[in-house]
């Protein structure tokens, strides 16, 4: 979340479904943001959606965010990154 005015650059998820657990996160990089006016993200009315892009106001190198995230999230957590090209 960034604040005033509120707006969220990502999301986590977590589903259970027959005894299987299904999670997941986004970051909005260079999101096209038009359709998000289009539905209620997450069910948050009155909030608002953003991405790194419009934040800084220049497109990223998409695979070096997600190379310097996944960097950060690792340590973060206290995990080794065990790196794979085949990462979407």
């Amino acid at each position: 979340w960034l604040l005033d005015p509120e707006r969220k650059i990502g999301a986590v998820g977590a589903r259970i479904s027959r005894w299987i657990t299904h999670h997941g996160l986004a970051l909005n990089v260079n999101t096209d943001l038009r359709d998000f006016g289009l539905i209620v993200p997450c069910g948050l009315v009155g909030k608002g959606v953003t991405s790194l892009a419009k934040e800084l106001d220049t497109q990223l190198d998409f695979q070096q965010v997600k190379r310097e995230f996944a960097t950060h999230f690792a340590r973060l957590f206290q995990r080794e990154l065990l790196w794979t090209d085949q990462i979407t």
